[in-house]
């Protein structure tokens, strides 16, 4: 019954999450004629290059979208900024799987939008698809051209690296504060290459437009986590069923220590999670046994261990204070010091088990207020704690 409640809990937010709005803020879109609309643009803080977005006109109006093919340029104001444009993308894949023996970058022309880095004399911009990253460049009013990187099999069938971005740089951002040394150690990753052109922009006079400055990086977050454990436990064994105890269900405490890593994009609503938990069960059951000395079995359980769930976690914003989120880990359970032990009426031991456990599932749903307080109810699958003994369960 619980589980079920819960999960109706869980697909209620999330058709609810279908509905809810991260958040539309100010920006602006140029179409095709050239003609720039202000307007309210949904931020998903993209963290693959768009090929849409969803736009209001107003507050009140309806939401429509937009698309590459339609769209000039469109931004966020002070937070992001994408162009439309024809480039040749080379999308030779990186990894190891994907990696061809060919050197030279393999083109073809796409429309796509490019995220802006750094506007200035020298511009830079960002396409990102799933795996895949590429920087592009523009000198003033000059083409927009990707700087090559490529990763590829030599003919000792070894990984050997293009690196004629470093070239094409050299080439093009001429100035006296930037020498070939400067260059020789930039790497093609967005840090080194945003320096770069900063520093060429300064040292050529021309204003930098940063995109980057305002960007939410990833979090890490640390939280004390009490809290109360409803359990139950039964154990059974066919081939001495007289032993068979229904612990029944029990209330503990339990704590934990929760580390969290929000990913910076899409809002940071997406996260990994990580909870060392110190939870227990203790029990006692007497019944009458007629396969037992005495006629009465006396059963005691002693659990105690330090579970380890790590999962992911979605957040859901209600509002700039207020957000629900929902989480699924996989649990690992060190046990020490426990065991369930059998005994006669007269306190001699029967059997003695020791407790080995194996992992389960958590599914969990919560409220969180001003990223400081938050509740969390959560239900875990049933957990083995006797699979060494081949006749218990």
């Amino acid at each position: 019954m619980k589980k079920h409640l819960l999960i109706t809990a869980l697909l209620t937010i999330l058709s609810f999450s279908l509905y809810s709005q991260i958040v539309f803020e100010n920006g602006y879109f140029i179409n095709e004629s050239n003609q720039k609309v202000n307007c309210l643009i949904k931020n998903v803080d993209w963290r693959d290059s768009p090929t849409e977005f969803e736009y209001k006109i107003s507050q009140n109006e309806p939401v429509q979208k937009a698309s590459i093919q339609t769209i000039k340029e469109f931004g966020i104001n002070g937070i992001s900024k994408y162009i439309g444009a024809n480039v040749n993308i080379d999308r030779s894949g990186d990894e190891l799987i994907n990696m061809n023996s060919q050197k030279n970058p393999i083109f073809q022309e796409e429309r796509l939008f490019l995220k802006v880095l750094i506007d200035g004399k020298a511009s830079l911009y960002n396409y990102s698809d799933k795996n895949l990253t590429r920087f592009f460049y523009k000198m003033n009013d000059s083409a927009i051209i990707q700087l090559v990187y490529k990763r590829y099999l030599n003919y000792e069938n070894n990984i050997a690296q293009n690196n004629t971005f470093r070239q094409q740089l050299y080439n093009g951002l001429k100035c006296e504060g930037i020498t070939s040394k400067n260059i020789e150690s930039i790497r093609y990753i967005k840090n080194d290459l945003m320096k770069l052109f900063v520093n060429y922009n300064e040292c050529m006079g021309s204003d930098n437009l940063n995109y980057k400055a305002s960007h939410k990086k990833a979090l890490f977050n640390l939280s004390l986590r009490p809290g109360l454990n409803q359990s139950s436990l039964a154990i059974s064994n066919p081939e001495a069923d007289y032993m068979n105890t229904d612990f029944g269900n029990k209330f503990g405490f339990r704590f934990g220590i929760e580390g969290e890593y929000l990913l910076p994009f899409n809002k940071n609503k997406w996260g990994f999670i990580m909870e060392p938990t110190f939870q227990y069960f203790k029990s006692e059951k007497t019944k009458n046994a007629n396969g037992v000395s005495g006629g009465v079995l006396v059963s005691k359980v002693n659990y105690q261990s330090i579970e380890l769930p790590f999962g992911v976690r979605y957040y859901i914003f209600l509002n700039d204070e207020s957000k629900i989120y929902i989480n699924a880990s996989y649990v690992i359970d060190f046990s020490y010091s426990s065991n369930i032990e059998h005994s006669r009426s007269d306190g001699s031991v029967l059997s003695k088990l020791d407790i080995e456990t194996g992992g389960n599932i958590a599914l969990g749903v919560g409220y969180k207020y001003k990223d400081k307080y938050s509740v969390e109810m959560r239900y875990q699958t049933s957990r083995e704690i006797l699979h060494q003994y081949a006749a218990w369960s």
